[in-house]
């Protein structure tokens, strides 16, 4: 009999798929200036096709929490399905010159199903840069030393298929979506009357905690989709001859004056 461990891995290594990375090749040196992207299969279950979207970022830094950080968001709207390459505009100001692979690229990949793959492509090096990294990012650097290997992937939360319901990830309530894209269900066609009496949220409250310290800027939600409206409705001109204005005594005595 498996263990819950055993089982839980076994999962996640069934409905987990990895991206790899192409170019830049590991240990690569690239001018600042036009990135070429470009990535596969890794040969892992399932293929690319159950993945929806993605979000395509330049980092740099080392391969532990706190040390790696997110310099220019590349493309914040991929679409699997146009195709497994992408070109990023480089400034020179975005980091430092590091001659010691600093660089290296993330993908949060986005599941049909809810949950996010995130992967990380192998380091490279950017010549020509001119800006400064943090401290910690420094520091980062050198417990690397020099190497190629980029982070470990992460991965979120995967929802169940049945949990998207009939109208798919739009279906799913927003305190259950997990990943950088938040779905919302379509506005509901207007009614001629109002029958509620009283008004009730759709969605139980979101859980809300207090900050007593400076937080983090956020980078994993970074958009909401509305679903497309699937109903209409035809509309026309009034053809009612408009009202005359009402006559009242003010209008009667500003009339006498008019030649």
């Amino acid at each position: 009999m498996l263990s819950p461990l055993t089982l839980l891995t076994t999962f996640l290594t069934i409905v987990l798929a990895d991206v790899k990375f192409t170019a830049p090749v590991a240990g690569a040196v690239i001018p600042a200036g036009s990135l070429q992207i470009k990535w596969t299969e890794s040969g892992d279950l399932p293929a690319i096709t159950k993945f929806i979207s993605y979000q395509l970022f330049l980092c740099a830094g080392g391969n532990d929490d706190g040390t790696i950080i997110q310099l220019f968001p590349i493309t914040t709207q991929g679409v699997f399905a146009n195709g497994n390459q992408a070109i990023g505009t480089i400034s020179p100001g975005l980091g430092a010159s590091q001659p010691n692979n600093a660089y290296f690229l993330k993908m949060i990949s986005v599941l049909a199903t809810g949950g996010t793959v995130t992967n990380f492509s192998p380091r490279f090096t950017l010549t020509g840069m001119t800006g400064i990294f943090p401290p910690a990012i420094v520091s980062g650097l050198a417990t690397v030393g020099g190497g190629v290997a980029g982070p470990p992937r992460q991965v979120a939360t995967v929802l169940p298929a049945a949990a998207a319901g009939p109208n798919g990830l739009y279906g799913i309530p927003f305190h259950e979506q997990t990943g950088p894209i938040i779905y919302a269900p379509m506005q509901t066609y207007p009614g001629t009357k109002i029958t509620k009496t009283k008004m009730t949220p759709l969605n139980p409250p979101s859980k809300v905690v207090i900050a007593k310290s400076p937080m983090k800027p956020n980078t994993f939600i970074q958009k909401t989709v509305t679903q497309a409206k699937t109903w209409s409705f035809s509309q026309r001109a009034n053809p009612e001859t408009p009202a005359a204005n009402p006559m009242d005594d003010m209008q009667k005595y500003l009339n006498r004056w008019k030649d």
